[in-house]
């Protein structure tokens, strides 16, 4: 039972707990954006259900969502060849969020290292659907019988119980019904490190915003907070092999690679042998000429947040034309009368 089966389709989302960061779009958005125009089908999410795995602000859940959506069509992504939503305004993801609730074993939800992280000490406080999340995160893909995920490198075990959640419904209904989804991982900066500290991933709760390009900063934040990264006094290596112990340095060429479509190696001998005092300017002049229209078009659609409603609105109209016979399909399968 294989994804072979299957007509392709790319299902991929992102929480909108606010500030997009240079992380989500070197590791996730600019990815949609290429598969979207590979000539599979592509449903992108900004996925609010999970968001509130953990007490949110309604004002800012709102806002966040929007600037996700705005995020995501400034980077790229076309409502006219995506189906763009927001999670809770497709009921199918919850309901077959449930049955795979029941699916899932608790021993697989027990192994799930980001819960375990998340919830650290305080695991008899924190909220069922944080413990339980992954299989809303199945159901988030099954739904569309997703054959292909893009995904960050810390995703990987999320998209294994997806597969494990498919294979086990399969096997207990004698159906070959869900695919057991691929994810794709790939490109030079699946995992964007802080600019402060290159072992440490950017993250938008760092306390220190220099540590991070939000989506959102202009031209001369996003210069300023390249020029002050943290770097080492040697020059560039020549191959990949001179940064294995220079994570700093590492994760700078790590970015320019990947604004700048190359591989490693290819920025490597064009820049190996300078200083970081040449080569930081470059990599500036180039994040600001990809991002900065970025953040202005996000800044434009945040002013206008009806258009930003009607997109997601019709996304989910669009959504439901696919979720609501899988889900009917799903329902008959177990028995239950339609």
């Amino acid at each position: 039972m294989t994804t072979s089966t299957f007509t392709p389709r790319v299902f991929s989302g992102i929480q909108p707990s606010g500030g997009l960061t240079l992380g989500n779009y070197l590791g996730a958005i600019k990815r949609f954006v290429k598969m979207q125009d590979e000539g599979m089908p592509t449903v992108y999410c900004m996925v609010d259900l999970h968001a509130v795995t953990v007490w949110q602000d309604p004002t800012d859940l709102l806002r966040n969502t929007r600037e996700l959506a705005a995020g995501f069509i400034a980077s790229g992504i076309s409502p006219e060849k995506s189906i763009l939503i927001n999670q809770s305004q497709v009921p199918e993801h919850a309901q077959l969020g449930w049955i795979f609730s029941c699916v899932a074993r608790m021993g697989w939800m027990q192994r799930m290292t980001q819960f375990k992280d998340k919830a650290g000490k305080n695991t008899q406080n924190v909220s069922l659907g944080l413990f339980g999340y992954p299989a809303l995160m199945a159901a988030d893909i099954l739904i569309y019988h997703a054959t292909h995920v893009p995904v960050g490198d810390d995703q990987k075990q999320h998209l294994e119980l997806t597969r494990d959640i498919a294979a086990k419904f399969n096997h207990d209904y004698g159906v070959n019904f869900f695919p057991l989804t691929e994810p794709v991982i790939e490109g030079a900066a699946t995992r964007v490190m802080s600019l402060r500290d290159g072992s440490k991933k950017m993250s938008k709760s760092d306390p220190s915003d220099a540590s991070r390009i939000n989506m959102t900063d202009d031209a001369d934040t996003i210069a300023k907070k390249i020029r002050k990264a943290k770097t080492d006094p040697d020059a560039l290596p020549s191959e990949v092999d001179g940064l294995a112990e220079r994570p700093e340095a590492r994760n700078l060429v790590n970015i320019f690679a990947a604004l700048n479509d190359q591989t490693v190696e290819q920025v490597l001998s064009e820049v190996g042998g300078q200083q970081f005092g040449t080569f930081k300017p470059l990599l500036a002049e180039l994040a600001v000429s990809k991002l900065s229209p970025i953040s202005t078009e996000m800044a434009r659609l945040m002013s206008e947040p009806d258009e930003i409603d009607r997109i997601l609105g019709r996304g989910a109209a669009q959504a439901r034309e696919i979720t609501v016979p899988i889900l009917e399909k799903t329902y008959e399968i177990m028995g239950m009368v339609r």
